[in-house]
């Protein structure tokens, strides 16, 4: 389904957000919204505001760290809610770094992930094992194995599967692709493309813009902190500016 024949009802709409460090805003009046099954991405360069945009909507802005505007999750603004409280509607994210311990087992980090449901007594808190299992098999190869050992790729999907063992609505994605040879990337975006058929809406944050638009529904380009182009995914991969900027196919075409 295309993105303008989706009516599913809005997962996400974050209406003029401003968001930035200390004094320093980085987001001027960002608009954006996601529909419930939909892929969106956030494509722009490096120190566009990419990261600082899944910060404030995660809510892992530091202290010094200011964001205005709401940020509405299905119909509730959550922009006042702690980190905990927007984990636990379902708004899961996967930062940039990963964050993974390196001295546990993979599976011992993905039973981390479920540790929210545990806390809530969830009987079932870990039945998404078997599920993330099926979806990297890799990771069931591995699961005795300390995080800290595995390749680049891995240590992506063991953050992803993380992510999903707290059974989000909404996965963010930060840059999935950072530092990872072109056949790994080609396999986490299939994965990504893949998840889509577990009803989880995504919004994956990247700089390989080709790869994102190749996945996603819908697109916005982020630029010095402001929304500077939005659409259909395909569409925007057809764009000229786009493709001169970020695909680097001018002369092709």
């Amino acid at each position: 389904m295309s993105a303008s024949e989706n009516q599913a009802p809005l997962m996400l709409e974050v209406p003029e957000l401003h968001a930035g460090y200390g004094k320093v805003e980085a987001l001027h009046g960002v608009s954006l919204q996601a529909r419930v099954g939909e892929i969106v991405t956030v494509i722009g360069p490096n120190g566009a505001g990419k990261s600082t945009l899944l910060n404030a909507l995660g809510g892992t802005l530091p202290i010094n760290g200011t964001a205005q505007g709401a940020i509405r999750f299905m119909g509730e603004d959550v922009s006042r809610l702690a980190v905990e409280k927007r984990v636990g509607l379902g708004m899961s994210l996967v930062p940039e770094k990963r964050e993974l311990f390196g001295s546990m087992s993979v599976e011992d980090n993905l039973l981390l992930g479920a540790y929210r449901r545990y806390k809530q007594g969830e009987k079932n808190h870990n039945d998404q094992l078997g599920p993330v299992y099926d979806l990297f098999p890799r990771l069931r190869e591995r699961r005795s194995q300390l995080a800290a050992t595995l390749s680049g790729g891995e240590r992506q999907m063991l953050a992803i599967g993380r992510s999903l063992m707290a059974k989000p609505r909404l996965l963010m994605l930060d840059e999935p692709s950072l530092g990872l040879a072109p056949l790994i990337v080609k396999e986490i975006f299939h994965i990504i493309r893949d998840l889509r058929s577990t009803g989880v809406t995504i919004l994956l944050v990247e700089q390989n813009a080709r790869a994102a638009l190749q996945v996603a529904d819908r697109a916005y380009v982020l630029e010095t902190g402001e929304v500077s182009l939005q659409g259909p995914a395909d569409e925007l991969a057809r764009d000229p500016k786009v493709i001169e900027t970020y695909l680097g196919l001018a002369r092709a075409h």
